[in-house]
């Protein structure tokens, strides 16, 4: 089956040079451009695209709302950042907003359509260089003692946990647990509401920081 995929960006230029890569890819199908977060709340939801690629920097909503607003309304929607910005505090706020992916707007084509198949399969594809705040930011010290949520998860629960902060696809976690993928989503759903939080990222922050504190 073809991944659907929205795009939403300012840029004209931009926007229609994704829709193109996005066209000549067997495996794609666009199902909508938007040049601002407002239409793009307003429309996504009702076409259900399987990946959304999203600007930070749009007019009026920003990016990072936009994706919290349509991940309320489309929890199992795969958002993947594309942004000229580097700093820390974008990265963290799109995954902490819901994305699942962050790349620069200069990442090759290839690439581009490689992580689009990977965001879609519970992977979080981002730069090297990301990567590497990511881990930066992991490992600082723990300012704060174990958190008491982490204490609350079942040893399958914290398996998966262990699991999904090793960086391993939904569908890579069921093969390792030798578990089913609806037992993979079931896992998903508890940890996030026992953690009392909304994406991958901040699940992996919160089970990281939890293990330094020991």
């Amino acid at each position: 089956m073809q991944i659907k995929v929205s795009i939403v960006d300012d840029n004209e230029g931009i926007r229609s040079s994704l829709a193109a890569l996005i066209r000549r890819a067997p495996t794609l199908k666009l199902l909508g451009e938007y040049p601002d977060a407002e239409s793009a709340v307003k429309e996504i939801p009702t076409k259900v695209p399987d990946v959304v690629l999203m600007d930070i920097n749009l007019p009026g909503m920003n990016g990072v709302e936009c994706v919290r607003q349509l991940k309320i309304a489309l929890p199992k929607l795969q958002v993947l950042m594309l942004t000229v910005y580097e700093d820390s505090d974008s990265l963290f706020n799109s995954f902490k907003a819901g994305a699942s992916g962050y790349l620069l707007k200069r990442t090759a084509s290839a690439r581009l359509l490689e992580a689009i198949h990977e965001v879609n399969t519970g992977g979080s594809p981002m730069t090297p260089q990301l990567a590497r705040r990511m881990v930066q930011f992991f490992n600082a010290p723990a300012k704060n003692p174990a958190d008491p949520q982490i204490s609350r998860l079942t040893p399958g629960e914290r398996e998966f946990l262990e699991q999904l902060a090793n960086g391993y696809a939904y569908k890579e976690i069921a093969d390792r647990m030798k578990i089913s993928i609806d037992t993979v989503r079931s896992y998903v759903r508890t940890v996030y509401e026992k953690l009392h939080v909304h994406s991958r990222t901040e699940a992996v922050v919160k089970f990281l920081r939890s293990e330094q504190s020991r």
